[in-house]
This record gives structure tokens, C-alpha cells and sequence, in this order.
């Protein structure tokens, strides 16, 4: 039976949010403070459960309690109520900076945050080294770390977090910060970790980590536990709700607008958008629904006065959750456009496209020389593809296995 390694019982947590815009109003209302204060529950009746070993994404959108939840573990915030249980050392890499004094050097603040994290100066000494060599700063190690940029800092952060041996490491969303190459030795160091059979939470917004990283997922909303499961259900769960919010959005979008549909305060405007070519193709709640390789024709109308000229078009595919999987301009084509005096109508070919399984949406854009937008409809259309199972991810494989 897998080992409770982080047990956390009915936890919430509150904050009281003040109503007076300044210290002076909070001394003159002092009497009447409860009538200029209110609370606010990030977290209500919180229970969970993380074994050993495990790697655990919690989701959800802005403001549903995930920091929250997360300091709370690693023990820099303490709940209102209930109570949480840990095994083993905790590492926690929760904010930019966190546990660094900026007028201390790199080297200084190393020591100071293994200490925080429970190293002795002999343990650190002998990981010094690697934690530099990790982090990559070598050449600023001795400077005050205030002068950091913020990639600097979440490099060292990280390092020292990595090499304190921790049973328990939580990272919040730091890693967006760094650059590529370093991310992808943050991601080698994490898969080590899960290797090694240590547990990590993460809070990420991106659904492709969690996806690939995690083999557990809890979405929180408003403070709520709402779904723990896979990561591919819980993501589900996420689009779904962030699918209601995007129709809430264009139709407040579409009554703003009324009838006429003007997006611009010129008359250059995109004014209709659709897919061509799939009136024999299944449809779901979402859209026409396609197979990799099937061709897609996006065909839209604009409207130009004065007359377009010296224009281009812009595309982008999208995942629910707004990563780009496909982008492509009439620049990157080597395409110059005809000048279009009133009306216009133009078709975008991506032939033998090859998606993975998902639900895409399709934003377009109409561009003046310098590649700025004239005018962007986002979300225009919407379309799903659905596979025979054999991969997964945004680009379609059809792969075989053989042993020699």
C-alpha cells in the first residue's frame, strides 16, 4: 500500500481584504473596522491526500486557491482551519526570489536558503559546486543578487532547492521565467526526481506540462477540490469550464458589438469566417470534426474602406487552453495580396493536416506592412480532430514498434 507522504485535512484558509484605500483611512475608521473589511476564502474544507512517488499538477484558474494551497503545504502560510501532515524534507520553490536578501550575494544567499531548507553549512559546502554549476551564474555568484535579472534568480532558486535532497519539492509556476535551455534541464531534473521516487506538486498553468509531467492532476475552484483524477480527465474538466467562459465572453462580445459587427474604428475589417469543405464531415458540440491528414480551408470575407493594400493575413491554431499549435502569415509565405477596394474574400489551405486528437480553435488577422494587426477575430471558428488512439499530443504519428 503506497505511503501517505502529505495528508491534509478539512484545511482553509482566509484572508480579510480591506476596504480603505489608505493607511490614514484605516486610522480614521479604526472603530468601524469591521464595516470597512470583509473576508475572503481561499481555501474552504480542503481535504487530500498525496502518496510517495507521486507528481501531483494542481490546476485551475487564477484566484482558485493553488498558491494558496501550496504554501500552505510548504508551511510559509498556516490554515485558519484543519491541519496538514508531511514526511520528510520539503522543498519549495514558490515565489520569484523567495528566501533570498537582495543585498547579499549569490554565494551568501545560497547558504542562507540551504539553511531555511535545512542544510548544515558542511552539506552545503559540499553541494556548492554543483549548485553553481547548475544554475549557470557562475560569473555573478559574487554579486549582490538585487542586481539579478529574474531569470538569474529563479536559476540559482531553483539549483539550491534541487540539491538539498528534498522528499517533498513544490514549485509554482517559477519555470516559465527561465530560458528554454534551462527549462529543459529543470525538466530533466524532475523527471530524475520522479525516477528517484520523490514526490512533487506543481502548480502550473500549463496544461502540456501537466500533461506530459504529472500522473495526477486536482483542479481547484473558488477554494474547492473539484475534480482529482488523471491529468487527461482533469484537463478536460479545466477546457470545459474555460470553454463556458469564452462563449460568456463572445456573446457579451457580440450584444456589445450588435449586428454590425464592427471590430475596428476603420472600415478594414474581417467580417465573416468559416471552414470550407466539411459539409459531409461529423460535427460534435464543438464543431465539425476532422481526421489527421484531412485537409482544412479557412475562408473569410473582408471589407476594406479605404482600399487594403500592402496587406497580409495572419492565422493561428490554438488548444482551448491558448497554446499555439499552428501560426502562419501571408510574410512567412512569400505571399503578396492584391489591393481589395470594398469587399474581398480570401481562403487559407492547410492541406494533409496532421493533429493529434483535441478540440482547436482558429483566430485570424488582417495585417498592415509592418505586420500589425488592421484587425483580429479570435476564436472565429472552432473545430475538433479525433484520432484511432495510436499517440497523443498536438501532432499526429501513426508510429510502429519493432524489435530487432
Amino acid at each position: 500500500m503506497p505511503t501517505t507522504i502529505v495528508d491534509i485535512k478539512d484545511v482553509s484558509k482566509r484572508f480579510v481584504v480591506h476596504k480603505d484605500k489608505s493607511l490614514k483611512e484605516r486610522v480614521v475608521n479604526a472603530r468601524a473596522s469591521r464595516t470597512y473589511r470583509e473576508e475572503f476564502w481561499a481555501l474552504k474544507d480542503v481535504n487530500l491526500q498525496i502518496h510517495s512517488g507521486e507528481t501531483i499538477g494542481l490546476v485551475g484558474a487564477n484566484g482558485s486557491g493553488k498558491s494558496t494551497l501550496l504554501k500552505i503545504i510548504g508551511g510559509i502560510l498556516s490554515p485558519n482551519d484543519g491541519q496538514v501532515m508531511l514526511r520528510g524534507r520539503v522543498a519549495a520553490l514558490l515565489e520569484l526570489g523567495a528566501g533570498f536578501h537582495p543585498d547579499l550575494t549569490g554565494r551568501e544567499n545560497v547558504y542562507l536558503n540551504a539553511a531555511i531548507l535545512g542544510l548544515s553549512e558542511d552539506e552545503t559546502e559540499r553541494h556548492f559546486e554543483e549548485i553553481v554549476e547548475f544554475s549557470g551564474i557562475g560569473d555573478f555568484i559574487d554579486t549582490q543578487v538585487k542586481f539579478y535579472s529574474s531569470g538569474m534568480y529563479v536559476r540559482l532558486a531553483f539549483a539550491v532547492a534541487v540539491h538539498v535532497d528534498p522528499d517533498i519539492l513544490l514549485v509554482d509556476e517559477v519555470l516559465a521565467v527561465g530560458d528554454e535551455p534551462f527549462q529543459h534541464k529543470c525538466m530533466e531534473k524532475i523527471r530524475e526526481f520522479q525516477q528517484e521516487g520523490r514526490t512533487i506538486i506543481l502548480v502550473s498553468h500549463s496544461a502540456g506540462q501537466v500533461q506530459e509531467v504529472c500522473d495526477r492532476a486536482v483542479m481547484l475552484e473558488h477554494g474547492h477540490v473539484v475534480v482529482d483524477g488523471n491529468p487527461q480527465e482533469v484537463l478536460g474538466r479545466l477546457r470545459h469550464e474555460y470553454e463556458i467562459v469564452m462563449d460568456e465572453e463572445s456573446a457579451a462580445l457580440a450584444e456589445r458589438l450588435g449586428a454590425t459587427g464592427d471590430l475596428s474604428p476603420a472600415d478594414q475589417r474581417i467580417t465573416s469566417v468559416e471552414l470550407a469543405g466539411l459539409e459531409g464531415n461529423p460535427t460534435s458540440e464543438f464543431g465539425p470534426v476532422l481526421s489527421p491528414g484531412d485537409d482544412l480551408i479557412v475562408r473569410g470575407t473582408v471589407e476594406a474602406r479605404p482600399p487594403l493594400a500592402g496587406w497580409g493575413i495572419g492565422l493561428t491554431i490554438s488548444t482551448l487552453l491558448g497554446a499555439v499549435v499552428l501560426g502562419t502569415d501571408t510574410t512567412m509565405l512569400g505571399v503578396q495580396l492584391p489591393v481589395v477596394d470594398g469587399a474581398g474574400t480570401f481562403e487559407i489551405g492547410l492541406p494533409r493536416l496532421e493533429l493529434g486528437a483535441g478540440d482547436y480553435r482558429v483566430s485570424v488577422s488582417i495585417l498592415d506592412g509592418n505586420l500589425q494587426n488592421i484587425d483580429l477575430v479570435r476564436d472565429a471558428v472552432r473545430f475538433s480532430v479525433r484520432t484511432d488512439g495510436h499517440s497523443v499530443g498536438s501532432v499526429y504519428a501513426n508510429p510502429t514498434i519493432t524489435v530487432i
